[in-house]
């Protein structure tokens, strides 16, 4: 969690920061202030293969980044549970239409579903006809989902929704414009008297030929009697791959090849209290028995249809392995002993079973009535949330490692205790390490683990990020910092064997945390500094890495690093060498590198090379709504491409040369 920040202290350093940044930016048109040398070594002897999976993403349920976000549902609230199962109860965010002597509108606990017991009752008081004449429209509910509903013309939308009725129906089912006046699509669900007398599903799809970005699900009648619903949804049939995720926000996350992605959170996974936490068997099966449950984490509802599954599934669908945190006991005000933890871990080793299990195992089955009858790949638990400073949790650390171990062997075990604490008796594959820190502080941890022990457990650096007051909203400086903090982890990838950014997602309505690395709405989206930042390492993993040495008087705000990589679509090989220049003193000016790669099995190409920067005209630059495309990589073709070449680094900036390899010699680790 981040730190209150005085208001003083921190509008006076933010004044200077910009001041900084004014005086850069009126030498930036702009002068070489002197010359360096970076020097590649890309000899066989002193190469190095870096993890397969070195750079993933990290999912948490935070700032709505799933419920109203990558999970594509437009309903929020979709099953009345909400506002708890006492009833009557809140229904937020629904609404009613009409007053109290047409329609009278509550909750009970009639559903049909035994894990969500409360439904929505209305009581329709209006007719068509007689001495109380509905309203024109009808009278009844509407929903706006997540801040606006987005409907995009053309395109189809699956409606759901559970009604029972022991009066004849009429209702009509609509998208319309956020007042309603607007109708953008609409289906009546007409019934007798005993068509609906039991709980019955009804599903059709609407599909609209107006755009409207601020929509709304209404559900209106002009009939007497008492009706209930329950389970209402409307999802997009365009989803990605088909399984419910909002398309171009996955897409976004596909198109940084990650390699692994780990879930469900962070704080979100250990609830402030264990009643809220995530509990992954509550997340299965089909959605509308799913219970749902209060984010008290992040002060929201969900409900759970970005479920344990649905992670699984995405994690396939990106071609990334999934990485699970399970709840180790503990919550942020309970913990469970290690005396009492025995259902704990049977429940994560049944969750295992559900993700790996063969079709006919007791889980695998369930999973297998969900449409995936082949096992996931699930190869990678996390026990807890960095709790090792916890009383129960090394006990308790002890309990699910010997129980994970003892049915899957295969099965990579992260502790949340530093490398310092593992040792034969209190085991682990991989050691999660966290890190949260200013620009300049991010920037000085290139170095973090150059020391490190070269033997035993690896880290995962699982979440990091630049944060404080030069982090804004996602600022250039705090990209930058946070790619010297990646060229680092480059460089000791003989021992950090993953690593992810936090948080990744934040719907702008409900802004829990800055900076995130993809911002969004309900029709909206752009990718923050950071996110384009992580583009330039997407092809580090698995790669092999090359050794670099810098030569330049009074920069010591420069780093590099080199790799060679294959591009899998068309089997070209390239040498990228990544250069970042970070730096903070009053007028800094660009540097004249000269860059000699020595021990090249290949020779360069001619043609073919490219060069790419992220920049901008000011260090705090921002990308937003208005100018999504503010700090973005800029690319261009490097004509004299060769294994000795001059070229000019920007202060503030992020450059990669991707230099084509011809193919006769070059051999990868």
């Amino acid at each position: 969690m981040a730190r209150l920040r005085d208001g003083a202290v921190y509008w006076l350093h933010r004044a200077l920061v910009v001041l900084c940044a004014l005086c850069w930016t009126s030498s930036v048109r702009f002068v070489v202030g002197q010359a360096g040398q970076l020097s590649v070594d890309a000899s066989p002897q002193t190469a190095r293969k870096i993890p397969d999976k070195m750079f993933g993403i990290f999912f948490e349920e935070i700032n709505h980044a799933g419920a109203g976000g990558l999970w594509a549902e437009l309903v929020s609230n979709r099953g009345f549970e909400a506002g708890g199962p006492n009833t009557p109860s809140n229904i937020d965010p629904w609404f009613i239409i009409g007053n109290e002597s047409s329609i009278i509108v509550g909750t009970d606990r009639t559903s049909c579903f035994e894990r969500n017991p409360v439904a929505l009752q209305m009581e329709v008081l209006c007719d068509s006809k007689g001495t109380n004449v509905c309203p024109s429209g009808g009278v009844g509910v509407y929903n706006p989902g997540y801040w606006g509903m987005n409907i995009e013309r053309r395109k189809s939308y699956k409606v759901s929704l559970h009604i029972r009725s022991s009066d004849a129906v009429s209702l009509s089912v609509s998208l319309r414009s956020s007042d309603g006046l607007q109708k953008l699509a609409c289906h009546t669900i007409t019934g007798g008297k005993k068509q609906f007398t039991n709980w019955t599903k009804i599903e059709f799809h609407l599909k609209s030929n107006i755009n409207n970005t601020n929509s709304r699900l209404q559900l209106t009648t002009t009939k007497t009697g008492v009706l209930w619903l329950d389970q209402v949804s409307v999802m997009p049939s365009d989803t990605y791959m088909g399984h419910g995720f909002r398309k171009d926000l996955a897409s976004m996350l596909a198109d940084l090849k990650p390699q692994f992605l780990k879930f469900p959170g962070g704080n979100y996974a250990m609830g402030n209290y264990l009643r809220n936490a995530f509990q992954w068997g509550e997340t299965v099966g089909p959605w509308e028995e799913r219970s749902g449950h209060f984010n008290d984490a992040w002060g929201y509802w969900t409900d759970d249809g970005l479920g344990f599954f649905e992670f699984l599934q995405l994690a396939e669908d990106l071609g990334a392995s999934p990485v699970w945190v399970v709840n180790d006991g503990a919550s942020a005000n309970e913990e469970v002993s290690t005396a009492r933890i025995a259902s704990l871990v049977k429940d994560v080793v049944d969750g295992i079973e559900f993700a790996r299990g063969g079709p006919k195992t007791t889980w695998g089955s369930v999973r297998a009535a969900m449409g995936h009858p082949q096992p996931f790949k699930l190869d990678y638990v996390s026990i807890g949330n960095q709790e090792c400073w916890m009383l129960y949790y090394r006990g308790n650390y002890q309990k699910f490692y010997s129980a994970i171990k003892a049915s899957y062997p295969d099965i990579n075990i992260v502790s949340s205790c530093d490398k310092s604490t593992i040792s034969p008796s209190n085991p682990a594959d991989l050691y999660d390490v966290h890190v949260y820190a200013s620009s300049a502080n991010m920037f000085s941890r290139t170095s973090m683990f150059d020391n490190t022990p070269r033997s035993g457990p690896k880290a995962i650096v699982s979440e990091y990020a630049v944060t404080g007051n030069d982090a804004g909203k996602g600022t250039l400086v705090a990209a930058l910092a946070e790619a010297a903090f990646l060229v680092g982890l480059e460089k000791n990838s003989d021992v950090v064997e993953m690593a992810s950014c936090a948080p990744l997602f934040v719907n702008d309505n409900d802004r829990r945390w800055s900076p995130d690395a993809i911002v969004f709405n309900s029709w909206q989206h752009y990718g923050c500094p950071n996110y384009w930042m992580l583009h330039f390492f997407k092809d580090s993993s698995g790669a092999t890495f090359h050794p670099t040495a810098m030569q330049i008087s009074n920069y010591d705000q420069m780093v590099a690093s080199a790799i060679t990589w294959q591009n899998p679509k068309d089997r070209s090989t390239y040498l990228k060498i990544k250069v970042l220049f970070f730096v903070v003193n009053f007028g800094s000016k660009g540097v004249d590198l000269n860059i000699t790669v020595a021990g090249l099995g290949s020779s360069i190409k001619s043609s073919g090379s490219k060069k790419t920067v992220l920049t901008s005209a000011a260090p705090l630059d921002e990308n937003s709504f208005q100018q999504p495309e503010k700090v973005t990589p800029v690319s261009s073709s490097l004509a004299d491409a060769k294994q000795q070449m001059g070229v000019s680094v920007s202060p503030y900036s992020l450059t990669s040369f991707n230099l084509l390899l011809e193919p006769s010699k070059h051999s990868t680790i």
